[in-house]
């Protein structure tokens, strides 16, 4: 499939409560690459990763979720979808080149279950330590550390309204809707899992009454035996996991959940199925709620669908 359009997510902004003790976390735990440093906030990025960064934490008085970001495929890209997103209803501030370090211009609007969403086009690549010609295949020694995630994968959003969520990223964003959990006696979408390419989902969202919480962001790990080797890591320096090692019903991918030293909830992630865009959605519906979740056991977890940030 030619991918244009929105190509993936790109970038995450979260708030800690201390600076330091989440760049331990996300850098020797997770094993991020930390690339830049301002007075309150750090900048990381995973080791197969181009771009300057995917992971921005800023020091503040509470926890969440500060804004999310998705990389376009160029700038007529860009300036196309906000005359779209300006039909749909939403306001759109744009944002200057330069005022996101490393990156061109953006835009910023609010979807309608409260979260901050920015596109961009341009970011600077400071590459995964490999060349481009003649790359081979591993990086240099001690680049891949910690529980050596690969890349930042997608977020899961937790808010109101999120049929008029997901029906803006299909008709304004282009996304395809790859599965949804809907309440078996009402038919109320309960959560909904987007596609831009070919994974099983590129972002999801939950249904809750507050606005723009954030649930977890996920990091890919090449296979589910680099799942367990991070669920070592995570009992080696006494992570609090919240659920795993297990695998998921919904998009069948390898799992562990578990949270920073703030509370914000991480996810390691592994395998699932192709998505392609003639592939049917699947439904699953609430007397299948522990199978979708966590498909070993089949046990819905309270923390899972009750603790967010």
């Amino acid at each position: 499939m030619a991918i244009r359009g929105v190509l993936r997510i790109g970038e995450v902004a979260v708030r800690v409560l201390d600076l330091e003790a989440a760049v331990r976390h996300y850098g020797q735990h997770i094993g991020l690459h930390e690339v830049m440093r301002e007075k309150d906030k750090a900048y990381f990025k995973a080791w197969d990763e181009h771009d300057h960064h995917s992971v921005v934490i800023r020091e503040a008085d509470s926890a969440g979720l500060d804004y999310f970001a998705y990389k376009v495929y160029d700038d007529a890209t860009l300036t196309e979808l906000e005359g779209k997103i300006k039909a749909h209803g939403l306001a759109v501030e744009r944002i200057a080149a330069g005022v996101y370090p490393k990156s061109g211009r953006r835009i910023q609007f609010e979807l309608p279950g409260g979260h901050l969403m920015q596109l961009y086009a341009e970011k600077a690549q400071i590459g995964n330590s490999m060349p481009t010609r003649n790359p081979g295949v591993l990086p240099d020694e001690g680049i891949i550390r910690g529980m050596g995630a690969t890349r930042l994968d997608h977020v899961l959003l937790a808010g109101p309204n999120v049929t008029e969520t997901t029906q803006f990223f299909i008709e304004v964003l282009n996304f395809d809707l790859g599965e949804e959990l809907i309440d078996n006696d009402s038919g109320m979408q309960l959560g909904t899992f987007l596609c831009c390419s070919n994974k099983p989902h590129d972002i999801a969202f939950v249904l809750r009454e507050e606005r723009g919480k954030f649930h977890h962001m996920s990091f890919y790990l090449d296979s589910v035996q680099d799942v367990y080797h991070a669920g070592d890591i995570m009992g080696k320096h006494n992570i609090s996991v919240d659920v795993g090692p297990t695998r998921h019903g919904i998009t069948r991918g390898a799992t562990i959940y578990f949270y920073d030293p703030s509370g914000n909830r991480n996810e390691v992630f592994s395998g699932g199925y192709i998505h392609y865009p003639d592939r049917p959605h699947l439904t699953w519906d609430t007397t299948q709620l522990g199978h979708a979740a966590f498909a070993i056991d089949n046990q819905p977890r309270p923390s899972f669908f009750n603790v967010v940030t």
